[in-house]
């Protein structure tokens, strides 16, 4: 039998038109939104007549860097020499300057100073007490270039205000500076020089008698202040080697008269040595007469 038309279809009833057309209104309006979305950065972008319509706008060109500033020649070097008055020495001839004379500072202070009569006295006086290694040797290098310092003192204020200070200022270059810093060596060394050892070396070299102390050469006087020096120096060793001496053949007689021949005589003899070089202030009487020999 066939259903009436009056009974009600079983199942799902179709949507209407309207109804439809409900439901594709939002789906149309988030297409729009979306076509706007990606249409904005395009349209933000500004206008170029010269590009026709529909053309992608090309990324602007990047920026150029300012090439940097190149400094002029003077300020690139940095180093200038001037022997003004005023200004003086750039700070790279002071340095060379000073790098020399720190160069050939121990070998003036070894032939040109005291310093070798004051090391050789205090060496024969450490063989004198019989101690090999005590004081240290460096303690007595020590001393006896403190002793030459303190004996020098006036000459090296002489040598600084005449020859180093007119340097520094620019006043006088190099070689003149040289030659007027000898001049107060050239005295000192002149007054402890005897004049048998500069005769001698005047003849080797086959040099006449010069007329003026200006006219003796440093090649002819600086070996024969170092002669004197060493004369000097051991004549000083002897007197002070004496005493030990007496005091080691004292102790060897005392030795071989009570029959002690298997006992050295060094080991008595050391404490005595020793114990007499601190009652008469050994240290302090040897310095006192060193450079006594050079200021007096």
């Amino acid at each position: 039998m066939c259903p009436s038309a009056g009974s009600a279809r079983p199942g799902r009833a179709r949507p209407t038109r309207r109804a439809r057309v409900a439901r594709l209104v939002p789906v149309v309006l988030l297409a729009a939104l979306a076509v706007l979305l990606s249409a904005g950065p395009v349209l933000a972008q500004p206008v170029d007549p010269a590009i026709p319509p529909g053309m992608p706008v090309p990324p602007p060109p990047p920026e150029v860097a300012e090439p940097p500033e190149v400094p002029a020649v003077d300020e690139v070097t940095g180093v200038t020499i001037s022997v003004d008055g005023n200004e003086g020495l750039s700070a790279t001839v002071t340095t060379l300057v000073m790098l020399t004379v720190a160069a050939l500072a121990p070998i003036l202070l070894m032939l040109m100073t005291t310093f070798t009569r004051f090391v050789v006295v205090l060496g024969l006086a450490r063989q004198g007490l019989g101690l090999q290694t005590v004081p240290p040797a460096q303690v007595l290098v020590g001393l006896a270039l403190f002793l030459s310092l303190f004996s020098m003192g006036p000459t090296f204020s002489q040598v600084n205000e005449v020859a180093f200070e007119p340097l520094m200022a620019g006043e006088l270059d190099a070689l003149e500076a040289a030659e007027a810093g000898y001049d107060p060596m050239r005295e000192f060394m002149l007054s402890q020089t005897d004049e048998r050892d500069l005769r001698m070396f005047l003849e080797l070299a086959g040099e006449d008698d010069p007329a003026t102390p200006d006219d003796i050469g440093p090649a002819t006087l600086v070996p024969a202040f170092v002669i004197s020096e060493l004369r000097t120096a051991f004549t000083i060793g002897f007197v002070v080697f004496v005493p030990f001496l007496v005091i080691d053949l004292v102790t060897a007689s005392v030795l071989m008269s009570l029959g002690m021949v298997m006992l050295p005589p060094i080991f008595v003899s050391l404490p005595l040595k020793v114990l007499l070089f601190v009652l008469v202030d050994g240290w302090a009487l040897l310095s006192r007469s060193l450079v006594g020999s050079v200021l007096g």
